[in-house]
C-alpha cells in the first residue's frame, strides 16, 4: 500500500470514528420524564404513524431540501388535525408533550447497530407520540428498501415501550399511503388495474398489515386507527384533468379498491383495528365529480365562513396553497376521528360537535 494510500485509509478511518463518536453522544433533545402523562389520569394516549397530513404545522424546526414551512403564509392560526385535537381534547387525548426531539437519520442508524436506544427521525417540532414526517411512503414504516432511514414502527415501539401500562389503553393511528398511490394518478383515470398502480398499492398493504402485527406483538391491547387514502383527482390541481366519464369510473375504483384493501386489514381483527373511510369523509363534506368527470363540489358552512373546495392559506379554502387541509378542514377531520374513535373502539371520548368546530375554526381562522 502507498504512503497515499495509506493516508486515504486513515482520513476514511477517522472520518468514521468521528461519526460514530457524534452519534452516540448526540443528545435526542427529549426532555427527562417526557414519557410521563401530560394530560389528566384516564387520558388516552395516541401516537401517529404517517406523512406530512399528520405532521404539525406549528413545526419551527427547518425542513431540509428546501422545503417551506408547514402550515402557509397563515400558520401561526392555522393547525393539522392533531393540533386541533390537543386544543379540543386535550384532557381526554395524549399526544404526549410538545418536544422538538429527534436526531439525523445516520446518527440514530449508527445508535440502532450497537444496541443503544434510537430515537425520532428525522428531528422536528411536534408532539412525542407523533411519528409522522413530510414525504413519509409506506416503506418508512418497518423501515423497508431506503425506508431504513427513517423507520417509524421501531423507532414508536421502543418509545411504547418505556410506559407498556399506558398503552395498554392507547391507540396508535396509522395515516400513509397517498405518497405511493398518488404517483400514479394518471393510471388512476387510464387503468387502474396497471401494474405498477397495482404493485404500489399491494406493498402499502404488506407494509401497513406488517405495522399492525408489529405493534400487537410488543402492545397486544393497543388498537389501531387506519386513515384512509384520497385520490389527488379530487384535488383543485387537477380540476382541469380527468373530466371524461372514463376516466372518473377508472379513479372511483382505483379509490374503492384501496379503501377494500384498508378493510380487510381492520375486520381481520375487528376488536382492535378500525378503518376511518376518509374518501366517504370528504364525499360527505365536499361531493365529487360529476359523473362526467366535471368538478361539481359543494361549500361547507361553518358560521359565517363559506369553505370551499380549493386551495389556499385562507381559512374559506378546504385546502392550503401547498395543498395540505386548511384550518376547516383539519377541525373537521379531527371531529371525524373522535367520532369513530367511540364508534369502533368505544372510547369514552366527549363528542366535538358541529357548534365546537364552527367556534373553534371562526375564533382561531378569523383572529
Amino acid at each position: 500500500m502507498t504512503k497515499r494510500s495509506r493516508l486515504l485509509v486513515a482520513c476514511a478511518a477517522s472520518l468514521v470514528l468521528a461519526l460514530a463518536v457524534t452519534a452516540l453522544a448526540w443528545s435526542d433533545g427529549a426532555p427527562a420524564g417526557a414519557t410521563r402523562p401530560m394530560a389528566p389520569a384516564g387520558s388516552i394516549p395516541i401516537a401517529v404513524l404517517g406523512d406530512s397530513n399528520s405532521q404539525a404545522y406549528q413545526d419551527r424546526i427547518t425542513f431540509p431540501l428546501g422545503i417551506p414551512d408547514r402550515g402557509g403564509a397563515l400558520r401561526e392560526r392555522t393547525f393539522q388535525w392533531t393540533e386541533v385535537l390537543a386544543r379540543l381534547r386535550g384532557n381526554e387525548i395524549d399526544f404526549g408533550p410538545w418536544v422538538i426531539w429527534g436526531r439525523p437519520w445516520w446518527s440514530d442508524w449508527l445508535r440502532a447497530r450497537v444496541g443503544l436506544t434510537p430515537s425520532r427521525s428525522p428531528r422536528k417540532e411536534d408532539y412525542l407520540y407523533n411519528f409522522a414526517n413530510s414525504g413519509a411512503a409506506c416503506k418508512n414504516l418497518m423501515g423497508d428498501r431506503l425506508g431504513f432511514r427513517f423507520p417509524q414502527v421501531p423507532r414508536l415501539l421502543s418509545l411504547m415501550s418505556q410506559d407498556p401500562e399506558r398503552w395498554r389503553q392507547g391507540v396508535v393511528v396509522i395515516s400513509i399511503g397517498p405518497n405511493d398511490w398518488n404517483t400514479y394518478v394518471d393510471l388512476q383515470a387510464s387503468d387502474p388495474s396497471a401494474a405498477p398502480l397495482r404493485r404500489a398499492v399491494d406493498y402499502c398493504m404488506d407494509q401497513i398489515g406488517q405495522a399492525v402485527a408489529a405493534i400487537h406483538a410488543a402492545h397486544p391491547t393497543t388498537r389501531v386507527l387506519l386513515l384512509g387514502w384520497f385520490s389527488e383527482a379530487s384535488d383543485p390541481s387537477h380540476f382541469d384533468q380527468y373530466r371524461d366519464a372514463a376516466s372518473t369510473a377508472n379513479i372511483a375504483k382505483s379509490t374503492d379498491e384501496v379503501t377494500a384493501g384498508l378493510r380487510r386489514i381492520a375486520d381481520a381483527d375487528p376488536r382492535r383495528v378500525a378503518l376511518f373511510d376518509a374518501h366517504a369523509w370528504f364525499v360527505a363534506h365536499w361531493g365529487s365529480r360529476s359523473p362526467q368527470g366535471d368538478p361539481d363540489f359543494r361549500t361547507v358552512q361553518l358560521g359565517p365562513l363559506r369553505i370551499t373546495n380549493t386551495r389556499g392559506d385562507e381559512p374559506g379554502n378546504a385546502l392550503l396553497a401547498d395543498g395540505h387541509g386548511g384550518l376547516a378542514w383539519n377541525a373537521l377531520w379531527a371531529q371525524a376521528v373522535v367520532a369513530r374513535l367511540r364508534e369502533a373502539f368505544g372510547l369514552p371520548l366527549t363528542p366535538i360537535s358541529d357548534d365546537e368546530v364552527v367556534r373553534f375554526v371562526t375564533a382561531t381562522g378569523l383572529n
